[in-house]
């Protein structure tokens, strides 16, 4: 079957772009058209259908909740890998982990959010981080949480596994040797670092509530795809999930300044913000 996949008719473009924006904050203009064609190639095929237009005429028939997942789940980036950028790590591993484990009473838990979590390196970073810093930590209990509107990247995520390029991309050696074993599909974190990270379905654009107060919270490269008002949602959002002292860590592209007034810049360090 030949599939077409020309967004000629901005009708189509539009049921795309607002369920897009409803169901995970993603705003795309016409020149993400590209991305369109591309990324919902394979739905097409799965579907049998000829063309996005045809697939935009499903999705208004308003009953295919499992296609308009599949699309939304298509269109969103997913990419990770671990230690990025390397420097938020390092100011958990180096500052926060301390000043954290000092302010709270004994027996109280540690909690750290991995908003947007993908396929898991971050949390699995962060994880590794932890369990280098035991001793610092003593009988403390930490509880990492990972979420993402993605399920395929989240059944991902709780299986462990990395190809040999993923874990070249930004992991150390050390910590591959100590925290990961081999087998013929790759390489599979060790149970002592799954069991310490639990992953969940989350949008952020939905009631965070739930999740409880976090003392860290990771939501980097995800604002980028959002609009100023999207942005300041999410941020606002966030805020109400995180303990006063607690400390928020975006990608070095993002900020908080002009969106929000509920984050102030941390220390002078780039994308690291404590609540104002």
């Amino acid at each position: 079957m030949s599939v077409g996949l020309s967004v000629t008719d901005i009708t189509t473009f539009q049921v795309f772009a607002t369920l897009l924006k409803a169901r995970s904050g993603l705003s795309i203009g016409p020149e993400k058209q590209y991305l369109l064609e591309s990324r919902l190639a394979p739905i097409l095929k799965q579907e049998g259908l000829s063309d996005l237009p045809a697939l935009a005429q499903q999705l208004r028939s308003g009953a295919q909740t499992v296609l308009s997942r599949q699309v939304v789940e298509a269109m969103t980036t997913n990419e990770s890998f671990f230690f990025r950028d390397d420097k938020p790590f390092a100011h958990v591993r180096n500052h926060m982990l301390e000043k954290l484990h000092a302010a709270r009473p004994l027996g109280a838990r540690l909690r750290i959010w991995s908003a947007a979590a993908s396929s898991g390196q971050e949390a699995y970073s962060l994880a590794m981080i932890l369990a280098d810093q035991r001793l610092l930590l003593g009988n403390r209990s930490v509880e990492i949480l990972g979420t993402d509107i993605a399920c395929d990247q989240l059944a991902r995520a709780r299986d462990g596994r990395y190809t040999q390029f993923e874990v070249q991309r930004g992991l150390p050696m050390q910590m591959l040797v100590k925290y990961f074993t081999k087998d013929a599909a790759g390489w599979r974190v060790k149970d002592q670092i799954r069991t310490m990270v639990e992953f969940r379905e989350g949008n952020l654009l939905g009631n965070l509530r739930p999740l409880g107060v976090f003392d860290i919270v990771f939501c980097r490269n995800v604002l980028i795809y959002f609009d100023p008002p999207t942005k300041a949602r999410v941020l606002e959002a966030i805020a109400r999930q995180m303990a006063q002292d607690g400390v928020l860590y975006l990608g070095g592209s993002e900020t908080t300044l002009g969106v929000t007034n509920r984050f102030v810049p941390l220390n002078g360090e780039r994308g690291v913000y404590g609540l104002a």
